[in-house]
C-alpha cells in the first residue's frame, strides 16, 4: 500500500529528495506521492516535520 499525503502538507519539500525511486512530486498547494511508483519504504514519512505523511 503506497503513502499518502494529506492536506497537512506545507510543501516544505523535505520529503521529495528522501525518495528512493522518485515517486513525490509537486502537486496544487501540496506534494503528492504517485502509488503505482512509491515502493512503500517509509523514507518520507520519517523526515516530515508536520506528520502530513502516512501509510495509506
Amino acid at each position: 500500500m503506497a503513502y499518502v499525503i494529506s492536506d497537512s502538507c506545507t510543501n516544505c519539500a523535505s520529503c521529495e529528495s528522501e525518495c528512493p525511486v522518485e515517486a513525490i512530486s509537486a502537486g496544487d498547494g501540496q506534494y503528492v506521492i504517485d502509488a503505482a511508483s512509491c515502493t512503500d519504504c517509509g523514507a518520507c514519512e520519517s523526515v516530515c516535520p508536520v506528520d502530513a505523511i502516512s501509510a495509506g
